[in-house]
């Protein structure tokens, strides 16, 4: 019993030498003193039990000195003792790579690859040394090899994408991701790769160039469609979307559905002259659809905002629209599903044709017909406060606009009535009450509100305080209110005399860009030019840069027809504001003047 107490108590004694041993050794590698590394290593190295412990870095210690043979024979000893390691193999063949044995080691990988391919444990070891040394062609190799025995031309998708992806293999790492994709439950995950990986023109257009190929070679595989369709979308291409959603609506039999939603999506990023196309649609192809009367009313509205955006605005055209709107009254009724029309009536009368008793009487019975919809009463009150401003009757607006603002708080409607309490406020002069409630609005749920009431704040901020009387920000304040009450000649006369008086003053810049713009809307697209020109070139640290350089390009490309002038502005966009807002946009633009097509 003594004698065999006495054998325990030398086996933990040696374990506890061969563990302090083995922490030195791997300090001493640490520190990069690898001759006494090697030197404890070595002796580790004959216990079997201890040798998987210091394999990595015993091997990395043979190497760091050079010691070509002492590495491989350790590393055949083994590979012989666990023949069941791959990656001991792997790390022979890198031997032999580093000591200038290319084509051996060719050969053994080669070998380990046919192995590796028929185990999916062994793959994915292999996998991960190969990367981890930079090995990007040889998991191509090895990917192709397990797809080949697995006989299944979609398997391991994912780890091809990534490593054509690493291997600058666009195209091919597109293909992947598209075969991943077919998995139900992945698609999400394709599309959020392609937004982070795909940013270029040339990767954007390829993108495009395989999915219609798919579509070509697999016409009755709705996915390619369906990811096409999403990709035209991002790059607000939404008459190729509507070509592929109108065949995709007709094979399922959906009676208009999708391209209604569509049409819902290019109205919101405001893209009217192909959603007009769209609804039509709908409307020709499904006159008794259940989209038919909400396509019919979102058809005017389009027409509308045309329209009023091409100036100057033609009162015919707008007398037109308001005679659509009552055929659509007469044909579909004064109820629910054609209220918001009523309400589109409303404002062309007031803000268009200045009849405004008219408005309010077809506000009022908008409102009859609501019956219990709150919150589109609620709409008609803001249209009913716009109105009193256009009748210079502050009072009676913000009285509405705070009855929205607490019937409606949970709601965006209650913050979009506030921001227009704050620019009621900012158009009276009363700037601080008005920066104070825009700088709640600054955290609003929506982003349009937020950015609206940014703006505005900052407009404020860097404005006021430079005088006691703060004159000039008042008489810009004024100006904006002529503005929202359509009465454009006026606010041109006075934006003239301003920037006479205040060219030196803070708000010179935002003065120019204000009458660039009203130059605009009485058709005057020179003056414009040469308001935006000004302020390019004399107030460019100004954050109105961008927005400059990216209005002059649409006035060279849509009112004055030149080309190239306009594309020349759209690179500028791209090249010098890559983070712009308008980014997206200049793109399509500029590729759309360029005569890109891929159908």
């Amino acid at each position: 019993m003594k004698r065999y107490l006495i054998l325990v108590l030398l086996m933990l004694i040696g374990g506890v030498l061969k563990a302090q041993d083995l922490e030195l050794a791997n300090e001493y590698f640490k520190q990069g003193e690898y001759e006494k590394a090697k030197e404890i290593y070595v002796k580790l190295s004959k216990d079997k039990n201890t040798v998987k412990l210091i394999h990595t870095n015993y091997l990395q210690t043979l190497l760091k000195l050079k010691n070509w043979d002492e590495a491989e024979k350790f590393l055949k000893k083994e590979i012989k003792s666990n023949e069941a390691m791959i990656i001991y193999r792997a790390e022979y063949a890198m031997l032999l790579e580093s000591t200038g044995k290319v084509e051996e080691s060719q050969k053994e990988f080669n070998s380990l690859i046919d192995v590796a391919a028929k185990n999916e444990g062994n793959l994915y070891e292999l996998q991960d040394f190969l990367y981890r040394n930079s090995k990007n062609d040889q998991v191509i190799q090895l990917l192709k090899k397990a797809r080949e025995v697995a006989k299944d031309e979609n398997k391991y998708a994912i780890f091809f994408a990534r490593a054509y992806l690493l291997n600058g293999q666009k195209e091919a790492m597109i293909d992947e991701m598209l075969k991943y994709g077919l998995v139900e439950g992945n698609t999400d995950y394709v599309k959020a790769t392609f937004q982070d990986n795909l940013k270029t023109d040339a990767e954007i257009e390829m993108l495009q160039k395989v999915l219609y190929g798919k579509i070509q070679k697999f016409p009755n595989e709705q996915y390619y469609a369906e990811m096409l369709i999403w990709h035209l979308v991002q790059q607000k291409e939404f008459y190729k979307a509507f070509i592929q959603t109108r065949a995709i609506d007709k094979r399922n039999k959906l009676e208009g559905q999708r391209v209604f939603e569509l049409a819902q999506t290019s109205l919101v990023n405001k893209d009217f002259k192909n959603a007009i196309q769209m609804y039509e649609y709908v409307m020709k192809e499904y006159p008794q659809g259940q989209y038919y009367p909400y396509a019919r009313r979102n058809a005017i509205f389009c027409k509308e905002e045309v329209i009023k955006t091409t100036y100057p605005v033609d009162l015919t055209a707008i007398r037109g629209l308001i005679k659509d709107y009552q055929t659509l009254f007469t044909d579909l009724g004064q109820n629910q599903k054609t209220m918001e029309a009523m309400r589109n009536t409303a404002q062309l009368y007031a803000f268009y044709l200045n009849e405004r008793d008219t408005a309010i009487t077809v506000l009022e019975k908008a409102i009859s017909i609501a019956g219990s919809d709150n919150l589109f009463r609620d709409k008609c009150k803001l249209d009913l406060g716009d109105i009193y401003i256009l009748r210079n009757e502050p009072w009676e607006a913000t009285l509405l606009y705070s009855q929205v603002e607490k019937t409606q708080k949970e709601d965006m409607l209650g913050q979009e009535a506030k921001l227009k309490n704050a620019k009621l406020h900012y158009y009276n002069g009363d700037f601080d009450l008005s920066k104070e409630i825009l700088d709640i609005l600054k955290k609003a749920t929506t982003r349009e509100i937020a950015n609206d009431a940014m703006q505005l704040s900052l407009l404020i901020q860097d404005n006021t305080g430079l005088d006691s009387t703060e004159t000039a920000m008042k008489e810009y304040a004024a100006v904006d209110l002529l503005l929202f009450q359509n009465r454009n000649q006026e606010a041109i006369t006075a934006l003239e005399g301003l920037f006479q008086k205040y060219k030196s003053h803070s708000l010179a810049d935002e003065i120019l860009w204000l009458r660039a713009n009203t130059y605009l809307k009485i058709n005057d697209p020179n003056k414009a030019l040469d308001d935006l020109e000004t302020l390019r070139k004399n107030y460019s640290y100004d954050i109105l840069a961008d927005d400059a350089i990216y209005l002059e390009a649409k006035i060279y490309q849509e009112k004055l027809g030149q080309k190239d002038k306009a594309m020349d502005l759209y690179r500028q966009i791209l090249q010098e504001f890559p983070g712009s807002i308008y980014g997206a946009d200049a793109r399509r633009r500029f590729r759309n003047l360029r005569g890109d097509t891929i159908n």
